[in-house]
């Protein structure tokens, strides 16, 4: 898999998000709910001094750090995995979790490079040649027994979520762990064969931009028909935008299309929660 990812993501430009370390879990809830997306676009100005405002925690997984981000008040809760991009566990990602938490979602952000955090892309690319992906699969096993175990946690559903590096994961999740209730990922690399895909038991959502270079509409359309064919019960959604378009950070950042694709991920989760 990992030959394939870095074919789909060399030379492609992204701009790293900022990143900053994790203060104290806080009990504040979003004063109003899930976080909208010039709330969360907001996020991501870069700081002039000091941390950004973080919710979460930095904890030790499996030999790695990861970041936790509770809603508030008493579990249990429903729960995901967060799956960062090639950049690394960086602050765009510790935003994502914080943002989940924010609609109702116990988000633990993983770290799939063992504490690198790219700023160029020679880093990026480096870093993603140097997974392991026996050593990643596990990473993200232990991200789903730690939200099913943890006492804050117990989740009542389990979803992964990633983009890009992490929305080729996130599939590559699902057909590995069929205890998974909900796959979402944003332009990741794909699976096109229907029998392997049939080993999927959790419900997919997927987010493209069809002026993606790496996955192009035909592609997409011939996984959206695999994911069918194999009985996966699967929602695609394209937007008329650029890889990387939901990432606040980005250049190419579309605010109108990543609004609509949160939209999305919102009903999504209001579903598989139940």
């Amino acid at each position: 898999m990992r030959s394939r990812l870095i074919a789909l993501l060399f030379g492609l430009a992204f701009v790293a998000a900022c990143s900053s370390k994790a203060s104290a879990p806080s009990t504040r809830p979003s004063s109003t709910g899930p976080l909208t997306e010039e709330e969360f676009k907001a996020l991501h100005a870069l700081p002039i001094a000091g941390p950004q405002d973080l919710k979460g925690q930095t904890i030790d997984l499996k030999g790695t750090k990861a970041y936790l981000s509770l809603p508030p008040g008493p579990g249990p809760f429903p729960a995901i995995v967060v799956i960062h991009e090639w950049w690394g566990l960086n602050g765009n990602i510790e935003h994502w979790a914080d943002r989940l938490a924010s609609a109702g979602w116990a988000a633990l952000a993983i770290d799939l490079y063992s504490g690198t955090v790219a700023t160029t892309r020679d880093e990026a690319m480096t870093a993603m040649k140097a997974v392991d992906d026996t050593k990643a699969a596990a990473v993200i096993r232990a991200g789903l027994d730690f939200i099913a175990t943890d006492a804050r946690i117990k989740a009542t559903k389990k979803a992964v979520i990633g983009w890009c590096f992490g929305g080729g994961w996130s599939l590559q999740a699902a057909l590995a762990n069929p205890d998974l209730d909900g796959v979402i990922m944003y332009y990741g690399q794909l699976e096109l064969d229907p029998a392997k895909l049939g080993s999927i038991k959790a419900k997919v959502l997927g987010v493209f931009g069809t002026r993606d270079k790496g996955l192009p509409p035909d592609k997409v359309a011939a996984f959206e028909a695999a994911l069918k064919q194999a009985g996966v019960s699967e929602e695609i959604h394209s937007y008329d935008a650029e890889h990387a378009f939901a990432n606040p950070s980005n250049p190419v950042y579309d605010q109108t299309s990543a609004a609509d694709a949160w939209r999305h991920v919102l009903a999504f989760l209001d579903k598989l929660r139940g």
